[in-house]
């Protein structure tokens, strides 16, 4: 049989060491923490809409970006650093925004994205886990001007054939009845029937249980030090400890988020991520008739607000800073604004669960999928803040060519090669 390693149990991860185990192979899954999804996917805002996934590197961003270095409440927070990677990432990122980058990186990251739902649904009914998914994304607008500035994502919408529904105030309030006590302004809204959320952390912990009863193996609270190249033969992994362990496989299979740069640098292979920072409060529902049923985002703030069981996760903000997983200043006050005005009598916002996750951007937005020049070694990295809505696609991508098949999808641009020297 043959074997593989999995560096990295967030979602993406653990995705992937469930779908080489299906695939025939004997995997070992390895992270520092104790368990599956406890860092960048433990508490995301859990919405899967393939029609939203666009680059964070748009036409008009690099307005906002200036315009956060001034503003005391904003979905998007720029704080410069003394730091070369910050500044070498934010010059590649200020040349993909442009509209002919963006027409090219945003179809590359939807195919992934629309692929990864199918494969998604594919599992949810071979497993039946609950992991708190509701079905439908309800996009509100606060004002008029809210409203014609989505018009072109709109008609992108209307152009891939995503079924959407454009709402009034009663509209959006017939979906959520909740809306009908909030203290924010409604203009209208957008609902997307075919769209879903849910908690990836539960999620990926069922993938873990069906990983294991294959016969998977994971190791919990294991630092790794190093990736060491061999000719002709996939590399070793090194763990760190008082006694270090060095393990072999057939194949290998970085998905360390973040983290991937410091182990791959070494290698020779320069990927150009950086940690854009994204924020999350869980609330205790204390009124269901004043609470949610399903997602919704505030298109002003671009906040989500998606109802998980007992739970509200308002999520949001984009932070270029540094890369510590701390929070920074005053980060969660957009959330909890957002929280009181849409759900405030809902909800207990007294002790919020504040999340923080590195979320490992790319430049152009799209993950990096497949082979290196490193034999044996394959990359399943920067998925940026839409990790969960590509993990199983993007696992299932890493089992076929692993498998020496052919993916389902075209994988032009989403490969290593994008990034090779011209």
């Amino acid at each position: 049989m043959p074997t593989a390693l999995v560096l990295g149990a967030g979602i993406i991860g653990t995705a992937t060491a469930y779908e080489l185990q299906r695939a025939g192979f004997a995997v070992t899954l390895i992270d520092r923490q104790g368990g599956v999804a406890r860092e960048t996917s433990a508490a995301n805002g859990g919405v899967v809409a393939p029609g939203y996934v666009t680059p964070w590197a748009a036409p008009g961003m690099p307005i906002k970006v200036a315009k956060s270095l001034f503003a005391k409440e904003a979905p998007v927070v720029f704080r410069p650093r003394l730091d070369g990677d910050q500044w070498r990432w934010a010059f590649k990122w200020l040349r993909e925004c442009t509209h002919a980058r963006y027409k090219m990186n945003k179809p590359r990251m939807q195919r992934i994205a629309h692929y990864s739902r199918i494969i998604l649904t594919e599992t949810r009914q071979r497993l039946g886990v609950p992991y708190d998914r509701t079905e439908g994304l309800l996009q509100l607008f606060r004002t008029a001007k809210d409203e014609a500035m989505a018009a072109p994502a709109l008609r992108m919408l209307e152009a891939q054939g995503t079924t959407f529904r454009l709402l009034d105030r009663a509209g959006c309030e017939g979906v959520e009845p909740a809306l009908a006590h909030s203290t924010a302004p409604l203009h209208g809204g957008v609902y997307l029937p075919d769209d879903e959320a849910g908690d990836c952390a539960k999620f990926a912990g069922a993938l873990a249980d069906a990983f294991t009863a294959l016969g998977g193996v994971f190791l919990g609270e294991q630092r790794i030090e190093a990736i060491l190249p061999r000719s002709g033969r996939a590399p070793e992994v090194v763990l760190a400890g008082e006694s270090p362990r060095t393990l072999s496989a057939d194949v290998v299979v970085v998905a360390l988020g973040v983290e991937s740069v410091r182990l791959l640098r070494p290698l020779g292979i320069d990927v150009p991520l950086y940690p854009i920072k994204g924020y999350s409060l869980t609330l205790p529902v204390i009124d269901g008739a004043f609470a949610p049923k399903g997602a919704l985002m505030d298109e002003a703030y671009k906040v989500v607000l998606t109802r998980m069981g007992d739970r509200l996760r308002i999520a949001g903000t984009a932070e270029v800073s540094d890369w510590s997983s701390s929070a920074g200043p005053d980060n969660t006050r957009t959330l909890l604004k957002m929280a009181r005005e849409w759900f405030g009598k809902g909800v207990d916002l007294s002790a919020p669960d504040v999340w923080v996750g590195r979320r490992p951007m790319t430049p152009d937005g799209p993950p990096v999928l497949g082979a290196t020049p490193v034999p044996g070694l394959l990359l399943n990295i920067g998925h940026g803040s839409t990790g969960w809505a590509m993990s199983m696609g993007s696992a299932r991508v890493i089992a076929d060519l692993a498998c020496a098949r052919l993916p389902e999808i075209d994988l032009e641009g989403l490969t290593l090669r994008r990034y090779a020297p011209t």
